[in-house]
């Protein structure tokens, strides 16, 4: 839950900074809109992140998942956005090659614990 929740309030942090304090700089560059995708994806895997966290039959492993894709995915597109590292470019699809896997995570059942003594 920790981790949901930082992750949740960089997210609301990200996308403010990029509304008002980075809006030139992103303008200036053509970034809006990247960040924009960024942080929406960043928020509601943020919230997702939370109602896993309670979810409690949900398997911690595929939790992970989920917190490794968004940023590798939305951190990817911010740091290109306000870098010239241009070598990230090939990261972004990788989280969200990442992400798209969690969300199929779900679709698989948990194990059954074994209540036999």
């Amino acid at each position: 839950m920790v981790l949901a929740a930082l992750t949740g309030a960089a997210a609301v942090a990200l996308g403010a900074l990029g509304a008002h304090a980075l809006k030139d700089v992103l303008a200036a560059g053509d970034y809006t809109t990247a960040w924009k995708t960024a942080s929406t994806y960043h928020i509601i895997h943020a919230l997702l992140l939370v109602v896993l966290a309670r979810w409690h039959p949900f398997p911690l492993k595929r939790w992970w998942v989920f917190f490794v894709g968004v940023w590798l995915f939305s951190g990817s597109i911010y740091l290109l956005c306000l870098t010239p590292w241009k070598w990230l470019g090939p990261v972004t699809p990788i989280g969200g090659t990442v992400l798209i896997i969690g969300w199929l995570s779900l679709v698989i059942p948990s194990p059954k614990p074994n209540l036999k003594a």
